[in-house]
């Protein structure tokens, strides 16, 4: 049997190795949690930890994207749709490929981990490898 590298069971930590990448508008953070640079060919996630008052930034990528909201609430707005959906804990939501979309932290905050499928690299334009930035 040949040994190729998706064949590889890997446990990332978010607190160690996962560089922060620069999607939030506000206080909060977005790590780059699995991405091309850790070996990811097939699926990307973030994590989003947004404070009240934040947002992420206005996101649009050529392949559908999956967010779970994993504390908190807020809400999605489709900035080609002009509608906005709220996002509570347990959440799952589907944007399709060219959507432009921005997730906004409700009153207590959001938490919510993913990302576009496959990888978008325009996203990871500025980190070199996992764990460090390019500049």
């Amino acid at each position: 049997m040949s040994f190729h590298p998706s064949n590889v069971v890997r446990v990332i930590d978010s607190a160690v190795d996962c560089p922060e990448i620069p999607l939030v508008d506000g206080q909060g953070n977005a790590k780059v949690i699995l991405w091309p640079g850790n070996g990811a060919e097939f699926r990307s996630m973030q994590l989003f930890t947004l404070f009240q008052g934040d947002c992420s930034k206005t996101l649009k990528h050529a392949n559908d994207c999956v967010y779970y909201v994993v504390e908190g609430a807020g809400s999605i707005e489709d900035l080609d749709g002009a509608d906005t959906q709220d996002l509570v804990e347990g959440s799952i939501v589907h944007i399709d490929a060219n959507d432009g979309y921005r997730i906004v932290a409700g009153d207590e905050g959001i938490k919510f981990l993913g990302g576009p499928c496959p990888p978008d690299k325009a996203l990871y334009k500025d980190l070199a490898v996992a764990g460090s930035a390019s500049k």
